[in-house]
C-alpha cells in the first residue's frame, strides 16, 4: 500500500470530495476475486460514502505504513441490508450474541495482527470477529454470515520470491505462491521458457546471452526469498552464489545428493565459505514423496509460506496459535 494513496484519501474527505479508489491500489475488489458481492462498483460505492468520521481509520492507516506494521486496511460490503442485521448464529458456530452486523452500511477499518480495530463506527460481536479474521486475508470466514462480506488489502510489502530458472517446476510454483501473497520474480535465458503464456502474472527477467551471468549484475536483498530451479540444473551454482552473496533471508536448491555435492565444491571455489553454503536448503521443499512439478512446487510452497510464518511470528504467538487449532 503507498503511503500517498492513503493521504489523498484523507485529504480528499477533507475537502467535501468522492475519493477515487482505484482496482490497482485496490485489488481484492478487481473481477479476478470472483466474488460476486466484491467487484469494483463496490468500491466505488464505498469511496462514495466516506465521511469526516473515516479520517482517524485512515491516519491509523497511515501510522501503520510509517511503522511497518503487520496491519491490514478492512472493507465491510453490505449487499442486503436487512440480511445484514438480522444474520445469526447456527448450532456449529460460535455464539456471538444476538445482534448481526453492528448496521446495514458499508464500511472501512483498520485492523493489525495485535488486533486492535479502528473504524468510524461501533461494530457488533458478530463483524468484531469477521473484522479480525479479515487479517487472514481471503478467509474462509469471509461470507459466513449472510447480507454481507469482508475484505482486505495488506498495508505491508509481499515477499519477495526469486524463481531461478522458468523450468516446470516453476511454472507450478509461480501460480501457488501469487495465490499465497508472495510476489513472485522468475529468471531465465531463453524467451520460450520465459513467456506470457508459462508465466502470466509473474515479473520475469530475461537474461542475455544465453547463461546466467548478468545474474550477478542484479540487486537482491535480505528480505528476499530465493529458490534455486535452474532446467537441467546447469546454473545452479551461479544461483546459489548469487543468493548468497546478497545474504537473502532464504535460499533453496532442488536436486539430488550427487547433483548437490558437485554444485558445493564449485560454490566453494567461487569464494563462498562453508558456512555461508550450509544456509542452502537442499533439498529445497518439504519432505512428503513429492516427484512431479506439481507436487514439487507444493512442497516448495509449503516450506516458503512456513519460513514467512516464522518470519513474522514470535515461538508465543505460534505456540497459541496451534494451541486454538488443538493441535
Amino acid at each position: 500500500m503507498k503511503r500517498e494513496v492513503i493521504e489523498k484519501i484523507i485529504e480528499d474527505i477533507r475537502v467535501g470530495k468522492t475519493p477515487v479508489l482505484s482496482i490497482e491500489d485496490f485489488p481484492a475488489f478487481s473481477s479476478e476475486v470472483n466474488n460476486a458481492h466484491i467487484d469494483e462498483a463496490a468500491l466505488a460505492r464505498i469511496a462514495s460514502e466516506l465521511t469526516e468520521a473515516d479520517i482517524p481509520t485512515f491516519e491509523r492507516i497511515l501510522a501503520a505504513l510509517d511503522e511497518g506494521d503487520l496491519a491490514w486496511i478492512g472493507f465491510k460490503v453490505v449487499y442486503n441490508e436487512a440480511a445484514a442485521l438480522e444474520n445469526h448464529d447456527n448450532e456449529v458456530t460460535k455464539k456471538y450474541g444476538d445482534v448481526g452486523s453492528g448496521d446495514d452500511q458499508d464500511m472501512v477499518f483498520f485492523c493489525n495482527d495485535a488486533k486492535e480495530i479502528v473504524s468510524s463506527r461501533t461494530p457488533s460481536p458478530r463483524d468484531i470477529f469477521q473484522m479480525k479474521d479479515a487479517t487472514r486475508g481471503p478467509s474462509m470466514h469471509n461470507d459466513q454470515f449472510a447480507g454481507l462480506t469482508w475484505t482486505s488489502e495488506p498495508l505491508f510489502d509481499k515477499v519477495r520470491v526469486w524463481l531461478l530458472g522458468a523450468s516446470d517446476v516453476a511454472v507450478e510454483l509461480a501460480k501457488l505462491l501469487e495465490n499465497t501473497g508472495f510476489h513472485v520474480i522468475v529468471v531465465d535465458y531463453d524467451p520460450a521458457y520465459l513467456s506470457a503464456e508459462r508465466f502470466p502474472t509473474a515479473e520475469r527477467i530475461l537474461l542475455h546471452g544465453g547463461t546466467f551471468d548478468e545474474l550477478a549484475n542484479m540487486p537482491g536483498n535480505a528480505a528476499d526469498y530465493v529458490c534455486v530451479l535452474t532446467r537441467g540444473h546447469m546454473f545452479d551454482p551461479q544461483g546459489c552464489i548469487w543468493a548468497l552473496e546478497n545474504d537473502v533471508h532464504y535460499v533453496g536448491m532442488m536436486g539430488c545428493a550427487g547433483k548437490n555435492d558437485t554444485v558445493h565444491e564449485l560454490v566453494l571455489n567461487a569464494g563462498i565459505t562453508e558456512e555461508d553454503w550450509e544456509r542452502v536448503k537442499r533439498p529445497i521443499g518439504l519432505k512428503f514423496g513429492a516427484k512431479t512439478p506439481a507436487e514439487l512446487a507444493i512442497a516448495i510452497a509449503a516450506e516458503l509460506i512456513d519460513v514467512r510464518y516464522h518470519e513474522r511470528y514470535s515461538q508465543e504467538a505460534r505456540e497459541r496459535h496451534e494451541k486454538s487449532l488443538g493441535r
